[in-house]
């Protein structure tokens, strides 16, 4: 997705995606500023008071955000919309990558500031579905779903189930705006959002007897 955290220990980082190091990764260690930057590159350039109508803040605080993000390399001016009186911006990336652990040791506090701020767009968008469901099309309404599997896996397997999920996901058309006139009939956005979790807390089950052993219930006097 636009903004969300991937990785670039699947398939090829793309062209037009960018790695995050510490600079970026505190330039978007902000929820306004991670929205912002999805935003541009959902539904293409914008002016900081039509997105911060989207976002529900003033236009001096989408502003502020939008020349941090400019200094920091994720959106620049578009120069061919914009006049003396309005300002537009674009993105310059079309995704973000970030699976460094160093620089997650480096800068703890802006590492989990945007992975937050990425998690609770994730939730955001997922209840918005929710919340338009019963006024979709029913072909649409059809292919919702929201499903967990519980694995017990090692950490090489949890890694190879990300890169063959990302290879499922690569073989479909993705998502731009200056694409979308040229998508066949019928196509519409999806968010496609994994999440894979690990829960290192939970309880294993109860390893096998290693040698002989009296049965349930019965006395060993």
């Amino acid at each position: 997705m636009a903004d969300a955290v991937e990785r670039p220990d699947g398939p090829s980082v793309e062209e037009d995606s960018v790695v995050l190091d510490a600079k970026g990764l505190r330039a978007l260690a902000h929820p306004v500023r991670v929205q912002l930057v999805g935003l541009l590159r959902k539904y293409g350039p914008s002016t900081a008071t039509r997105l911060a109508e989207r976002l529900g803040v003033n236009s001096g605080t989408a502003s502020y955000h939008l020349r941090q993000l400019g200094a920091a390399g994720f959106v620049e001016e578009d120069t061919k919309r914009g006049n003396a009186r309005e300002r537009w911006w674009r993105s310059v990336h079309r995704t973000t990558w970030f699976n460094d652990p160093e620089l997650a040791e480096r800068e703890p506090e802006a590492a989990l500031a945007y992975q937050q701020s990425v998690a609770a767009i994730y939730t955001l968008r997922t209840q918005q579905t929710l919340n338009g469901l019963q006024t979709m099309p029913r072909a649409w309404r059809n292919t919702f779903d929201m499903s967990d599997w519980a694995l017990r896996l090692t950490p090489e397997e949890a890694a190879a189930l990300y890169r063959e999920l990302a290879e499922v996901i690569a073989r479909y058309r993705r998502d731009a705006p200056e694409t979308a006139a040229s998508a066949p009939e019928g196509a519409e956005r999806v968010a496609v959002i994994t999440q894979i979790l690990p829960e290192l807390d939970a309880p294993a089950a109860p390893s096998l007897p290693s040698g002989p052993q009296e049965e349930e219930g019965s006395s060993t006097s």
